[in-house]
């Protein structure tokens, strides 16, 4: 029954949320996020005490003003979701405005593959739709299989339909695709601040140890693709500002797990400097860092389990195929 719920409520919003008018649907989603914030759910009390960890030494007032901020860039993040399919291209084209760009460029041009590893911050189907738009590159990502499976196949047409290549994540084969592509000099785009396997690599993360996944470096590793973090954000115009960092560069010695290791921690450092910079972004409404999770209650050294994602199921391109199901608010 939940589950049937679940789905009916996507449908509801990608049927009725994209033919409203823009300003109504930007107060609608406002207004939404202003009451999940003030019913102070898990969610919202979560973010806050993530945000904590970005904010050291931040006030109770300063740390509830940004995940306020956070709820309202969380919600922007639905509603133009759910209006980017009816979107014009010259739209999609002209609503995001991204730094660094030449990195990417000269990437692609290099024929050698790329990775794109982003956090859960702003909106990256929009930074997706301009890419397939803009640039008129198509790319490959990853979807978690959902229940029920209409839901799963929502999302899936949903991101097709914005000139993605989606490969549903069973069991890890989505790696040999995903490496696949990038021999032929193709671009992935993969979530990568929150690993949900039991693979991820420990890094260290606003001064913490956290897991984030491997796919990314291992990819780059594996394949020569050249790996690029990006971070988004909004401020107060339409346009969805972003930066593509420079290639994160493969280590000339080491095994392939400790290359990897340090070049997922540079990620993870680039991934903290933009969180930094733009808090309110940072879509993360769920346990992170290692010492808020769970001892599985299984295991007699108490070792560490990650908590699941909100109600419902969002599928992201994460890690090496592992895809989330946090993008809805626990709120």
């Amino acid at each position: 029954m939940k589950e049937r719920l679940t789905d009916a409520l996507y449908g509801l919003g990608w049927a009725t949320v994209k033919t409203l008018p823009e300003p109504l649907a930007v107060r609608l989603g406002q207004r939404i996020a202003d009451v999940a914030w003030r019913r102070r759910g898990g969610g919202v009390l979560r973010l806050e005490a993530n945000l904590s960890r970005v904010l050291p030494g931040a006030s109770a007032e300063r740390l509830a003003q940004v995940s306020r901020a956070g709820m309202r860039s969380y919600m922007r993040y639905w509603m133009e979701s759910f209006r980017l399919p009816v979107w014009s291209a010259e739209r999609r084209r002209s609503s995001f405005a991204p730094e660094g760009l030449h990195h990417l460029e000269e990437a692609l041009a290099s024929g050698r593959g790329v990775v794109i590893a982003l956090p859960h911050m702003g909106n990256y189907d929009l930074a997706g739709a301009w890419v397939t738009t803009r640039l008129g590159v198509p790319f490959t990502t990853v979807a978690e299989r959902l229940k029920p499976e209409t839901l799963y196949d929502r999302f899936v047409a949903y991101r097709e339909g914005l000139g993605m290549e989606v490969l549903p994540h069973a069991g890890g084969s989505a790696f040999g695709t995903l490496a696949r592509r990038l021999r032929a000099g193709g671009l992935v785009c993969l979530v990568a601040d929150r690993d949900l396997s039991s693979s991820g690599i420990e890094v260290t993360f606003f001064g913490e140890a956290t897991k984030m996944p491997a796919g990314p470096a291992m990819l780059a590793v594996q394949t020569g693709a050249l790996l690029l973090p990006v971070t988004l954000w909004y401020d107060r115009s339409p346009v969805m500002k972003g930066r593509v960092h420079a290639p994160v560069e493969v280590p000339a010695e080491g095994t392939r797990a400790e290359k990897a290791a340090a070049m997922t921690q540079q990620v993870a450092d680039l991934f903290a400097a933009g969180i930094a910079e733009h808090p309110e972004d940072w879509h993360m409404l769920q346990r992170l860092w290692l010492a808020d999770l769970e001892p599985r209650p299984d295991s007699p050294s108490g070792t560490p389990e990650r908590a699941p994602g909100g109600p419902g199921g969002e599928a992201r391109g994460e890690g090496a195929g592992r895809a989330e199901s946090d993008r809805r608010a626990e709120a």
